[in-house]
């Protein structure tokens, strides 16, 4: 028969346990109330509607991207290039207007085509080559920031810029792309993709085999599922999202900055990440990501209310990286 002694001993370890996991489930979202209730009583301003979309607004750009990067996650790869992929779309659909004059088609459609020969090209490397993904879309990422800047010249692209020549640009950026990054619609594409891909990753026999891929990709082969091919979808589909970011960034600021995506690289990786935790998924998914970037988006709102300095602002975010990585990474041993 047990002592009362050897039983505590005992109840210690599962309650430990059972805490952590509910704390893995679900710390994500209270951290998310923790900080809305803090931020509320710091300036009571947070929590009014106009402050709450501009939050959703803040984060669109980030979620488009992150959720790329959480499908080249599923199949256990890791896209490094989209920030570069979304300041070089970014770069093609202002082109397209301000310099060659070309309809909303055609420069959205210049912009995707652009992207998907990056997917094409990390694909064909890491598939066929065998090249370690972060190794090779971190290559990428340096490409493709040199071809932006090449083919921008340095410089920013924007309505009656002064040309080479001398003279002025006379193309103008339709009204229709220029609603694109404005509210309602910027959140709407958002949200958008966020149901679409966790409707592809939950409910579909292509997104199970992409997650069976990542948890074992030689298991899969063996069970018949073409490994090589998904690889080469995720990797597309990554490329696809960053260029929309990248597109939509470039209809809510009007113009292309030099290397305008790449400050999103950091919080679409740290969003995909915490999403891992979120409701213990332990995998990546769409609507952990969402989760993912509401919770850095009011964290760096909040922190800007609370007039912390823009330099400290990396620090935070850096923080919770660390602590989603090794909140995922403690629960996968």
């Amino acid at each position: 028969m047990k002592t009362d002694i050897e039983f505590q001993e005992n109840a210690k370890p599962t309650f430990r346990f059972e805490l952590f996991d509910f704390l893995y489930k679900y710390g994500t979202i209270i951290t998310i109330f923790v900080l809305i209730a803090v931020f509320a009583l710091a300036n009571p301003t947070f929590i009014q509607s106009n402050n709450v979309i501009n939050i959703l607004r803040s984060i669109s750009i980030v979620t488009i991207i992150a959720i790329g990067i959480t499908i080249s996650l599923t199949v256990n790869g890791f896209d490094l290039s989209v920030g570069s992929v979304a300041s070089l779309s970014n770069a093609i659909v202002i082109s397209m207007f301000v310099w060659f004059l070309q309809n909303t088609a055609v420069a959205i459609f210049s912009a995707i085509a652009a992207a998907l020969l990056v997917g094409a090209f990390n694909s064909f490397m890491i598939v066929k080559l065998k090249i370690p993904d972060m190794l090779m879309t971190l290559a990428t990422m340096f490409i493709i920031q040199g071809i932006a800047l090449t083919y921008t010249k340095g410089s920013t692209i924007s309505q009656n810029m002064v040309m080479p020549d001398g003279t002025f640009a006379t193309g103008t950026i339709s009204p229709f792309f220029q609603k694109l990054g404005q509210v309602p619609w910027i959140i709407v594409i958002m949200l958008t993709i966020v149901v679409v891909v966790h409707i592809f990753l939950t409910y579909t026999k292509h997104g199970r085999f992409m997650y069976i891929i990542g948890g074992n990709a030689e298991a899969a082969k063996l069970s018949g599922i073409a490994v090589n091919k998904y690889k080469v979808v995720a990797y597309l589909f990554s490329a696809l999202l960053a260029a929309i970011g990248g597109m939509v960034l470039a209809s809510r600021i009007m113009t292309a900055e030099i290397n305008a995506g790449t400050p999103y690289l950091m919080d679409s990786v740290a969003a995909a990440f915490i999403g891992f935790a979120v409701l213990g998924a332990g995998k990546p998914n769409a609507f952990g990501t969402f989760i993912g970037a509401v919770l850095i988006g009011i964290l760096q709102n909040g922190l800007v209310m609370m007039s912390v300095p823009y330099y400290a602002m990396d620090i935070v975010k850096g923080l919770v990286l660390a602590f989603a990585l090794g909140i995922t990474y403690y629960k996968q041993k």
